[in-house]
């Protein structure tokens, strides 16, 4: 039971839209240059969101996606559910269809209680929690660039060229 990439990017989405204000429309692309995913791949991701009742979806010049709820219901293991469907807390970590107390592969005692620690964690985070976290500005919701990397290696007093959208103190 590790999260796909499909997970990851949704919880990723919802995190960046959980960090909008309530109501606000955010656009597909927008989204996805944030993310530095596919645009389509990602409108995939949120159309299945939709379809599990995570999001709303607007067509046309104005449209795009926004929770249906407050982000302080949505926890993380609803969108995995949504995402990896409901049975991926059963997965063999080594991938055997038959895996169980019974029929054992070989990491099943050892992996079993680190998987239960995992979903508890999965159902303890909110939406509302982390996008806070990357409000604060402490925690990013991307990987950095390789330039802005480079940028946190130089001297103080170097001053970067990149650009980009300002979005306070939230690291994008």
């Amino acid at each position: 039971m590790i999260l796909s990439r499909t997970t990851q990017y949704a919880i990723q989405a919802l995190i960046y839209i959980a960090t909008q204000p309530r109501g606000m429309v955010v656009l597909n692309r927008t989204i996805a240059e944030c993310l530095r995913s596919s645009p389509t791949y990602l409108a995939k991701i949120l159309q299945d969101l939709c379809r599990g009742n995570l999001l709303y979806s607007f067509r046309g010049k104005q449209g795009g996606f926004c929770l249906r709820e407050n982000s302080d219901r949505i926890t993380l293991m609803q969108i995995a559910m949504l995402t990896e469907g409901p049975g991926f807390t059963d997965e063999c970590v080594l991938g055997l269809k038959v895996c169980s107390d019974k029929t054992p592969c070989p990491m099943h005692v050892r992996w079993w209680p680190i998987k239960q620690e995992i979903v508890k964690l999965l159902q303890s985070q909110t939406l509302d929690m982390l996008a806070a976290m990357v409000v604060s500005g402490k925690y990013q919701l991307t990987d950095l660039p390789e330039a802005a990397l480079e940028d946190s290696a130089r001297p103080m007093g170097w001053k970067s060229t990149l650009k980009g959208i300002d979005h306070g103190q939230a690291k994008f």
